[in-house]
C-alpha cells in the first residue's frame, strides 16, 4: 500500500485502499495520467503509456516527432496554447502579454502522512501511517513558473486528496488567469454527469444527466459554493446504481466562487477539473511568491453511489471535521427563530426552555434580533450587543435561567455582514466590499464586510470573541445571508482588485479559524440562508451546517437524501416547525415531522408552550428514540434505501459500524387506495447475525432482511412514515 515510484519506466503508483491511481513521466518530462480506478498491481501492463495514433489536425510540440500531440494526450496539469485544445487546469499570463506554458517534471518527493495547506482548509491525518503524500514538481523554463502538484492516497479510504501550489521562481512578474485543484482525463465518455442543484430553500436536489460532446458545467459566481450548485460532481458509469458499479466522485474544499467541468472531445474522451472560478478571478505573483489552491478530494468506488458516499462520509466525519466536538453526540436544541421571530423578551424565551426541558431537549439556541435595535431585518447587523429593551439583564442574565433549567445555552451571529443602518457602518463606510462611484446594492438590506482586509477581519475576531466570552454559550449558529456584488476592496491595489473574493475566502477561514480556536468548547454550525455554503471548506471549521431555511418535512426528504451523496447526517442540522409550515404552507404529522429530522442532528423550531397535549406526547417520545439511536444516525454507515426523487416512497438507514445496531425510518408520501404488498430491503447488516426489533423482539436474518426485506406497513393518510430499531442477538452459548 501507499505510493511507490518505478524509476525505470517513471511511473507513480498510489495506492488508497483498494484504489489505484498512476502517472507516468512521458517524453520529454510531460505527466500523463494512466488509470485511476480499482486497485492493480504495479508491475500491470496497465501503468505503461501506449501512445494514440496520430490524429488529423493535432500539432505537435515537437517537429521531430510526429507520433506525438499533447491534444490527444492524457494530462495531469494541462495547460493551453502547446497543442492542446481542450479546457486547461491552469493559465498564465507573463509580463510580454502571452499566456503560453509549458510544464516538464523536474523532481518529486515522497512523504509519510500529509502536509497541512497553508491558509486553508483540507482533509488531514492525525498518525502518519494514515495516508503517503507525492508532490510532484513541474517547471516552466520559459517563464520561472513552478507548479508542485500534490496526490495523498489515504491507507483505509478509496480517497486521493488533490491540490496545486503554484510558485513564481523567476524574476517577472506572472498573473495567474486560471488555477485548478485538479484535473482528470477519461479515455472515454460512457458515464452520466451527476450534480447537486437547486435554489435557496431547494438545496442539493440530484441531478443526473448523460455526458454529450463539448463542455458540461456547474458553476458558482456568487462568492459563496451556493445555493445553486454544490462544489461536487461525479462521473456514474451506464450500468451503475445506488449498490453497484463505478462512481468517480470530484469535491472541492472550498466555499467560495468554484467551476467544475466535464468535456467531452472529439475523440469521445472526458476531461474533469474542479477548482476556483477563474470568471472574474486573477492573481499577481511576484517574484518569489507562490499560490496555494483548494483541495480537491476524489472517490472512486465500483459499489455505486452508496459505496462512494460511504467513503465521503467517513472522511469528511473523522478527518476533515475537528475539534472536540467532532466526536461527541450533538445536542437535541430548541431554536426560537420560527417561534418568534424578532419578537420576543426574555420571559418569553425562557418559558419556551422550560417546555424544551420538560421534553428532555438540551440546548436553547437564540436567534435573530438579540442585538443592537434589531426589531425587523432593516438595520442594526454589525452591533453586537444585547438589545436590553428585550433582554435587560443582556445574554448572560439568559443564558444564565436557561442553563438553571438544565439547558445549555447557543446563540445566533452573522459576522461577515452590515447593515447600511448600523454604528459599524457609519463608523466604517469603507469596510464592506464595494467600487468606488457605483451603487453599493444591498441584499437583505446588509451589504458584505470585507474580509479580504485584515483590519476588518481583526475587528470582526475582537468584536465575536467579545460576544462569545460574555456569557455561558455552548452552541453558536454562524450565519450568512448575502452573495456578494460590486466585488472590490478600499484596501487593494488595481492590479489586485480582481484577487478580492478569494482574498476574502481566505480572510474568512482565518477569522473562524481564529475564533474557534478561541472557543473549543462551542459546537458551531454554519448557515448560509441555510444551505447556501453548505461545503467542505465550512465544516473543517464547522463539523454541522444548517440543511436548508426549507423545514418541510415532505421538502427535507430530498433536501437530506441529496445532501447525503457527499455529507455525513452527522453535518445536517434538521429541526421539527409548526404547520402549516412556514416555507411551503403544508400540514404534515408530527410524527413524520419528526422521523424525518431525527435522521440528522435532532432540533425543534417552534413554540413549544402552543403544543397541543398530543403532539406534546409524540415530541417526548420523539426525543427518547432519538437519545437512543442517535450514536446510529450520527457515527453509524448510511444506506439509501429508497430515492424520493423517483417515486412517492422514501427510506434510509443507519448501521453501527460494528453491524449490531440498526436504525430505518420510511417515507409515504401519497396515500394509494389498496395499494400492492410492499417489502423494504435492507443494507449493510451481518448476514450470519439476527437481528431483533427494540419494541416487539420479532427476529429476522441479517441475510433475509437483505433478501426478502422487512414488510411495509399499510399507513392510512397522506405524509406518513414509520421507524425501526433493530439489535443483534447473540448466539446461543453451546
Amino acid at each position: 500500500m501507499g505510493i511507490t515510484y518505478d524509476e525505470s519506466q517513471k511511473v507513480f503508483h498510489l495506492e488508497a485502499n483498494n484504489t489505484s491511481y498512476c502517472l507516468q513521466v512521458v517524453k520529454d518530462g510531460y505527466l500523463a495520467h494512466l488509470h485511476w480506478g480499482k486497485r492493480t498491481r504495479p508491475a500491470d501492463d496497465l501503468c505503461r503509456m501506449a501512445f494514440p495514433m496520430i490524429r488529423a489536425f493535432s500539432p505537435n510540440p515537437d517537429p521531430a516527432d510526429m507520433m506525438f500531440s499533447l491534444d490527444t494526450l492524457p494530462r495531469e496539469y494541462p495547460g493551453y496554447g502547446n497543442t492542446d485544445f481542450r479546457h486547461p487546469a491552469y493559465q498564465v499570463q507573463m509580463e510580454n502579454g502571452s499566456t503560453v506554458c509549458d510544464l516538464r517534471y523536474h523532481a518529486h518527493r515522497i512523504l509519510a502522512g500529509k502536509p497541512k495547506l497553508g491558509g486553508l482548509p483540507a482533509t488531514y491525518v492525525e498518525r502518519d501511517d494514515e495516508a503517503q503524500t507525492l508532490e510532484v514538481e513541474m517547471v516552466d523554463e520559459v517563464s520561472g513558473l513552478k507548479v508542485i502538484l500534490s496526490y495523498t492516497a489515504f491507507e483505509h479510504l478509496n480517497a486521493i486528496a488533490r491540490s496545486a501550489r503554484l510558485v513564481n521562481a523567476g524574476d517577472q512578474k506572472l498573473r495567474l488567469l486560471r488555477a485548478l485543484s485538479a484535473s482528470v482525463d477519461f479515455n472515454d465518455a460512457d458515464y452520466d454527469l451527476l450534480h447537486l442543484s437547486g435554489s435557496w430553500a431547494r438545496e442539493r436536489h440530484i441531478v443526473c444527466r448523460p455526458l454529450a460532446p463539448g463542455e458540461q458545467s456547474i458553476e458558482s459566481r456568487r462568492g459563496a459554493s451556493s445555493h445553486q450548485h454544490n462544489p461536487f460532481v461525479a462521473l456514474v458509469g451506464k450500468t451503475a446504481d445506488e449498490d453497484h458499479g463505478e462512481v468517480y466522485g470530484f469535491c472541492l474544499v472550498y466555499s467560495g466562487s468554484f467551476v467544475a467541468q466535464a468535456e467531452v472531445d472529439q475523440y469521445a474522451t472526458t476531461r474533469v477539473s474542479l477548482g476556483i472560478n477563474p470568471f472574474d478571478f486573477s492573481w499577481l505573483l511576484e517574484p518569489g511568491e507562490s499560490f496555494q489552491t483548494p483541495e480537491a478530494v476524489l472517490v472512486y468506488s465500483d459499489e455505486g453511489l452508496g459505496g462512494m458516499s460511504r467513503t465521503y462520509h467517513r472522511l469528511y466525519r473523522a478527518r476533515l471535521c475537528r475539534g472536540e466536538h467532532r466526536d461527541k453526540e450533538r445536542p437535541i436544541l430548541i431554536n426560537n427563530w420560527e417561534a418568534t421571530y424578532f419578537n420576543f423578551t426574555t420571559d418569553s424565551l425562557v418559558k419556551i426552555a422550560q417546555e424544551a426541558s420538560e421534553l428532555g431537549i438540551e440546548l436553547f439556541v437564540l436567534d435573530d434580533g438579540w442585538f443592537g435595535k434589531r426589531n425587523d431585518d432593516t438595520g442594526s447587523l454589525g452591533d453586537w450587543v444585547a438589545n436590553r429593551e428585550k433582554l435587560p439583564g443582556g445574554l448572560g442574565d439568559l443564558a444564565n435561567r436557561v442553563r438553571d433549567l438544565g439547558l445549555q445555552f447557543g446563540l445566533w451571529v452573522e459576522p461577515e455582514m452590515v447593515s447600511p443602518n448600523s454604528n459599524l457602518y457609519r463608523a466604517h463606510p469603507d469596510w464592506c466590499l464595494h467600487i468606488p462611484e457605483r451603487g453599493r446594492s444591498t441584499g437583505r438590506n446588509q451589504l458584505v464586510l470585507d474580509l479580504s482586509r485584515q483590519d476588518v477581519c481583526d475587528a470582526i475576531v475582537k468584536i465575536i470573541s467579545d460576544v462569545l466570552a460574555s456569557a455561558p454559550i455552548s452552541y453558536v449558529k454562524w450565519d450568512m445571508n448575502r452573495y456578494m456584488t460590486e466585488i472590490g476592496s478600499a484596501a487593494l491595489p488595481p492590479e489586485r482588485q480582481r484577487e478580492t473574493a478569494h482574498r476574502y475566502m481566505l480572510g474568512l477561514y482565518r477569522v473562524m479559524d481564529e475564533i474557534t480556536a478561541a472557543f473549543p468548547h462551542i459546537l458551531f454550525e454554519s448557515c448560509a440562508g441555510g444551505g447556501g455554503r453548505f461545503d467542505p471548506g465550512m465544516l473543517y471549521y464547522m463539523p454541522q451546517a444548517w440543511t436548508s431555511d426549507n423545514t418541510d418535512a415532505v421538502e427535507r426528504l430530498k433536501i437530506q437524501y441529496g445532501t447525503s451523496v457527499v455529507y455525513p447526517p452527522i453535518t445536517m442540522g434538521a429541526h421539527v416547525s409548526a404547520t402549516p409550515n412556514h416555507q411551503t404552507g403544508r400540514t404534515t404529522p408530527m410524527q413524520m415531522r419528526g422521523h424525518v429530522a431525527m435522521s440528522g442532528n435532532l432540533g425543534y423550531e417552534l413554540d413549544l408552550t402552543k403544543l397541543e397535549r398530543s403532539e406534546r406526547s409524540v415530541a417526548k417520545r420523539q426525543i427518547a428514540t432519538y437519545k437512543e439511536i442517535r450514536h446510529l444516525v450520527q457515527f453509524g454507515d448510511f444506506y439509501r434505501l429508497l430515492s424520493p426523487f423517483e417515486d412517492g416512497h422514501v427510506a434510509w438507514m443507519f448501521v453501527s459500524p460494528d453491524k449490531r445496531e440498526v436504525f430505518v425510518a420510511y417515507f409515504q408520501m401519497l396515500v394509494e387506495p389498496n395499494p400492492p404488498l410492499g417489502s423494504l430491503r435492507l443494507k449493510g447488516l451481518d448476514p450470519n447475525l439476527d437481528y431483533a426489533i427494540v419494541r416487539t423482539g420479532q427476529t429476522f436474518g441479517g441475510d433475509e432482511l437483505m433478501s426478502a426485506g422487512i414488510d411495509l406497513p399499510y399507513m392510512l393518510g397522506d405524509f406518513q412514515s414509520a421507524i425501526w430499531q433493530f439489535k443483534a442477538k447473540d448466539a446461543p452459548e453451546e
